[in-house]
C-alpha cells in the first residue's frame, strides 16, 4: 500500500515515516506540509492512502480532502488530528474522508487503519462514531441540507438497512457479520449494493444520505 502523509510538522510526519517503515506491506511515497502541496503530490502519485491533518496552512484538510478525491478518486483519505470536534468530523466526512482518527491513537494501530480503509472499510474510534451519530441527529431534526424537490430514494432491503444502521455505529465487516449472523463477504455484497443504490462513493456518506432522506431514523 502506498501512503502519501501531509501534516504541517515535519516532526510528526518523520515520526509517521519511521513507524510505517517498519511494515513491510506499506510504503511512503511522499509527504506535504500543507493542503496545497498535499492535492498536487496526490495527483502526481496517486497513492492508496492519504494521511492527512485537518489543520493545515494554505488550504484545510478539509478542503484538500475534497479536492484529492478529484484529481485521485481512487485514492482513501484518513483525517488524522487532536481535533475532536463533531462539525470537523462531519465536514472531513462530506469531503470524502473514510476514516478519521486522532493523534493520539497508539502508533502500532496507525497501520492496521491504513490496512482497514484500503480494504475498504470507513474507520473512526467509537467515541468519534459517537459524535457522528450526534450530529446525524442534529442534521435529521433541522431538516439541512435536505433537498426540496428531488427523485424518491432508493429502496433499501431490511437487510441493507441493518447493515447501513450498524455502519453508523463504526461497526466494521468483521463486526457486522458477527451481529448478523452472516459472512464477511455478505457484508461486502450488502455495502456495494448500498452504495451503488444512492449512487455515493464511501459508507459514511451513505449514513448521512440515509439521515437526510429519513431512510434511517437515528436516536
Amino acid at each position: 500500500m502506498r501512503v502519501l502523509l501531509v501534516d504541517d510538522h515535519a516532526l510528526l510526519r518523520r515520526g509517521l515515516d519511521i513507524v510505517l517503515q517498519q511494515e513491510p506491506d506499506i510504503e511512503v511515497v511522499g509527504e506535504a506540509g500543507d493542503g496545497t502541496e498535499a492535492v498536487e503530490k496526490a495527483g502526481e502519485l496517486l497513492p492508496d492512502v492519504v494521511l492527512l491533518d485537518v489543520k493545515m496552512p494554505k488550504r484545510s484538510g478539509i478542503e484538500a480532502a475534497a479536492a484529492i478525491k478529484e484529481v485521485a478518486p481512487s485514492t482513501r483519505v484518513i483525517m488524522l488530528t487532536m481535533s475532536d470536534e463533531e462539525a470537523d468530523l462531519y465536514d472531513a466526512i462530506k469531503a470524502g474522508a473514510t476514516g478519521y482518527l486522532l493523534k493520539e491513537i497508539p502508533p502500532h494501530e496507525i497501520a492496521d487503519s491504513i490496512r482497514a480503509v484500503a480494504g475498504g472499510q470507513s474507520l473512526i474510534t467509537p467515541s468519534m462514531a459517537t459524535k457522528l451519530l450526534s450530529e446525524f441527529a442534529t442534521m435529521a431534526k433541522s431538516g439541512e441540507e435536505r433537498r426540496e424537490q428531488g427523485p424518491p430514494a432508493p429502496k433499501l432491503t431490511d437487510r441493507e438497512l441493518e447493515v447501513l444502521k450498524l455502519i453508523a455505529t463504526g461497526a466494521n465487516n468483521s463486526k457486522i457479520a458477527k451481529t448478523l449472523f452472516i459472512s464477511e463477504n455478505t457484508v461486502k455484497n450488502h455495502v456495494r449494493n448500498i452504495l451503488e443504490k444512492l449512487q455515493l462513493h464511501s459508507r459514511m456518506e451513505a449514513v448521512m444520505y440515509a439521515v437526510r432522506e429519513k431512510i434511517l431514523d437515528l436516536p
